[in-house]
């Protein structure tokens, strides 16, 4: 191990002030998921999951949407983001909570988001696209994204939320990337190329994440 890297068996032996990412993992035990929801949530900065991780999750902590027993296709995006939502606005920081959560990082099959508290991260579009290209080029094995090997099939219009008035946001091909801002809590979806015949798929949600950490800007010392 190099000397300016440490072995950690658990977080709390990780020095205050290093954000740390957690990558959920399929799961069963909605015990287990709930107290890491309550538990390791406010100890880490940054979370990344996917759609069935994220319909568990809710189900398990009585959040929005958890009558919900699985999804009918492609997750509905303001399904998605009212629990996203309801996760960061919860369990993560604010001035009247202990938390260091800050971000979370959804992706599923054909689009992905990235959401933020705001005053804690910058670069977010750049950092949810380099997430979705890397989807594509590696679920294909290539080193950019091949146009004949890929398929758009991510939602053309979609609600931003069914929890409250939320906007219907129709997506433009030149700016693919969209943005809206609810209550504090910065929100960026992106479509993804979806390789048509995916050759490696094994570790692709920790790809995608570990992407969008690399140009992600995280701010020490956030401004409210």
């Amino acid at each position: 191990v190099p000397a300016s890297c440490r072995v950690v068996t658990s977080i709390s032996d990780i020095p205050t002030g290093i954000p740390v990412h957690l990558e959920l993992a399929s799961m069963t035990n909605r015990e287990l998921m709930s107290s890491i929801v309550h538990q390791v949530f406010p100890a880490v900065t940054s979370l990344g999951l996917n759609e069935q991780e994220l319909l568990f999750l809710t189900q398990s902590a009585s959040g929005p949407h958890s009558s919900v027993s699985s999804w009918n296709g492609v997750p509905d995006v303001g399904m998605v983001s009212d629990i996203l939502f309801w996760i960061l606005k919860e369990h993560g920081r604010s001035k009247g909570r202990a938390s260091d959560l800050t971000r979370i990082h959804f992706h599923t099959l054909v689009y992905h988001i990235l959401v933020t508290v705001d005053g804690h991260w910058a670069n977010q579009l750049a950092a949810v696209a380099a997430g979705a290209r890397v989807a594509g080029t590696q679920a294909c094995a290539t080193d950019t994204i091949d146009a004949s090997r890929v398929s758009l099939r991510a939602p053309q219009e979609f609600m931003t939320s069914h929890s409250e008035a939320g906007s219907r946001i129709v997506l433009n091909p030149n700016e693919p990337v969209v943005e809206w801002h609810r209550e504090g809590i910065s929100f960026h979806f992106t479509p993804v190329l979806v390789c048509k015949d995916p050759i490696r798929t094994v570790a692709l949600g920790d790809a995608i994440s570990a992407e969008g950490l690399f140009y992600s800007e995280v701010h020490t010392h956030p401004h409210y």
